[in-house]
């Protein structure tokens, strides 16, 4: 679909109708050649249909909540929507009660009248970065379907539902990335705010310190004007900043060890145009990242906090679970109380170094993965090797989740080339300032 605001656009000149954009969304979702059985694990046909004719009667008489009224978007299986059941990707949660309302950020969306099409497919339980679900299906990425790339994960049908127009917009989690792997794997733009700033109330957890929702979308706008509704504040986007004198850091510690030719092409060139057209481009060191390893060596926050959400579960319906992700989050049964607050004192320090070092910059830049969406099948057949990509493709990310921050992934490859994502990335709290410089950055990149 076109962008969030292209679509409004032609919903206020009468272009189109929001009944029209539905329609064509659950056309392409129902496509026996396309990848919505493997996209959405529901469907919404009925309600979706209905809330859009009401959308359009009230369009006709001037009431329109938000410019995202009418515009058909998706949200991903961990967020609770009155009447289903939220199984987080897995069929250990196939038995479960109807959820009685929506999720926080649901609730947002509908206030602002955008229409849930349906929920989409996710790495069992939000625990990995590839996207793979043996239980209901991997979708395909967009590029090179012929091979069968992975889409990247957890929110791997949030990102498909975009990029093959069953929606405008596909609501994910990120907790080491989730919501920008896929977003730079399939060539779209993908925001993961500072944690604390979207309700996650009526969201299935995977680490409760680390655990944050974004959208992924066309465009940094999309983003922008998404993340401004669900934080609850006014439907805005911020005004880009100048490009000329933006003061960017490029990360030059961990973060650039092992990119794959295609990455480290892509990123090179995205800093040459940037600093062509007037940005301030230096290389920043950032030593303290080298400590990551050690500090995470027994799986860090993410492992303890998703083993005490599990525990339990696992106990009754061990045999339900994907055995990668089950085996992954039994890690957290040996990480004592002691050993997981040390890991939030050292958390703390990085993040005061962080602050510090990235005061003199606007934003600070690095490649949002390592490389390219691999090829599905290797991975489905050989634990090394998932376990391997699933790695280095978290590895990036995670850095920004583990510091509290912000970042947006941007597509920064060259047209019909594999998708690769450049990431901007902000402080605590930095949220607003950072999409105004990703506005412009996207701006210099697309032209």
């Amino acid at each position: 679909m076109k962008p969030i605001m292209a679509l409004a656009g032609d919903l206020a000149a009468g272009k189109t109708s929001s009944q029209a954009l539905v329609e064509d969304a659950l056309v392409r979702i129902a496509a026996p050649a396309g990848e919505g059985a493997r996209v959405f694990l529901r469907t919404h046909r009925e309600v979706a249909l209905a809330e859009a004719r009401a959308s359009d009667t009230l369009r006709a008489h001037a009431i329109v909540p938000s410019p995202l009224a009418g515009i058909p978007v998706s949200v991903k299986d961990l967020f609770d929507v009155a009447g289903d059941i939220t199984r987080a990707g897995s069929k250990a949660l196939a038995d479960s009660a109807p959820a009685g309302s929506d999720a926080a950020v649901v609730r947002r969306l509908r206030q602002a009248g955008a229409i849930i099409v349906g929920r989409t497919n996710m790495v069992e339980f939000a625990f990995s970065g590839l996207g793979l679900n043996p239980h209901y299906g991997t979708p395909k990425n967009p590029w090179d379907r012929a091979v069968g790339r992975i889409p990247g994960g957890s929110s791997s049908g949030a990102a498909i539902s975009v990029t093959d127009g069953m929606a405008a917009m596909g609501l994910g989690t990120d907790t080491g990335g989730s919501v920008r792997i896929p977003a730079a794997l399939c060539g779209l733009a993908g925001f993961k705010p500072t944690a604390r700033r979207i309700s996650k109330a009526g969201t299935f957890p995977l680490s409760t310190t680390l655990d944050s929702i974004g959208p992924i979308a066309a465009s940094v706008s999309c983003c922008a004007l998404v993340d401004s509704l669900l934080a609850d504040d006014a439907p805005q986007l911020p005004p880009a900043l100048p490009l000329k004198g933006l003061r960017l850091g490029v990360v030059q510690d961990y973060v650039l060890d092992g990119l794959d030719r295609d990455v480290a092409q892509a990123f090179g060139a995205a800093l040459a145009r940037l600093s062509r057209a007037g940005a301030s481009v230096s290389e920043l060191r950032f030593e303290a990242l080298l400590q990551l390893p050690q500090i995470n060596h027994k799986g860090g926050l993410v492992v303890a906090e998703a083993y005490a959400v599990h525990r339990e579960l696992i106990a009754r319906r061990k045999d339900a679970y994907d055995p990668r992700v089950v085996s992954r989050t039994l890690r957290g049964a040996d990480i004592s109380a002691a050993e997981y607050i040390d890991v939030l004192s050292r958390r703390a320090a990085m993040i005061a170094e962080s602050a510090r070092l990235a005061a003199p910059y606007d934003a600070l830049l690095m490649p949002t993965v390592t490389m390219v969406a691999p090829p599905i099948a290797p991975l489905e057949t050989d634990d090394q090797l998932y376990g391997k990509t699933n790695l280095a493709m978290l590895r990036n990310p995670s850095v920004v989740n583990f510091l509290d921050g912000c970042a947006l992934s941007i597509p920064c490859h060259e047209p019909g080339s594999a998708p690769v994502g450049l990431m901007v990335v902000g402080q605590s709290g930095e949220d607003r300032r950072l999409l105004a410089v990703g506005l412009a950055l996207e701006s210099a990149l697309r032209a």
